[in-house]
């Protein structure tokens, strides 16, 4: 088993969805996301342990300042940064009300780490997404995944999770 390194603070894994969730706008827009996601660490500090990006999802787990754990607002600023500028179809009274475009459902899911054997449970979890959504048979050919620095850093042997083309049967949701 690889041993991760526990990044300090308080740690929390994310998940943050599109409303539409056919939509491919996350990996199509990439690049847009990473920007934007940067500028905001850049202004309000965080780790990222790790984080996959996937065509209507994305998963994190962050370690905030021990004197800062606001991850709401940072949300906030990664989601509305994202969609500004960004066209998007009619939007409802509620929507203009709240000023949202219609890109992101309201809430995200957070779960905070409770040990070591939870934040590696969460790491493998968030790396292994795509072969478990389908998109790839192999974790390493995913490449909007925090797995290849795990990779670069040592930590994860790139061959991870082997190849779904290997293994019969069917997994998933």
């Amino acid at each position: 088993m690889p041993q991760y390194r526990r990044a300090k603070g308080s740690i929390f894994f994310f998940t943050v969805v599109l409303a539409d969730r056919s939509s491919t706008l996350l990996v199509d827009h990439v690049d847009r996301l990473r920007q934007n996601y940067r500028t905001i660490q850049q202004r309000r500090p965080f780790e990222t342990v790790a984080v996959c990006v996937l065509p209507d999802h994305l998963h994190a787990i962050w370690a905030l300042p021990e004197d800062d754990l606001d991850f709401s607002s940072r949300w906030n600023l990664i989601k509305g940064g994202f969609s500004r500028g960004l066209e998007t179809g009619p939007r409802t009274t509620s929507k203009l009300r709240k000023r949202e475009k219609g890109i992101w459902q309201r809430r995200f899911w957070e779960h905070a780490i409770r040990n070591d054997a939870d934040l590696e449970r969460h790491v493998d979890y968030i790396h292994f997404n795509p072969v478990k959504h389908g998109l790839v048979s192999r974790v390493r050919d995913w490449s909007f995944s925090s797995f290849h620095r795990y990779v670069d850093q040592g930590t994860l042997p790139v061959d991870w999770g082997g190849d779904m083309r290997d293994t019969p049967g069917q997994f998933g949701e």
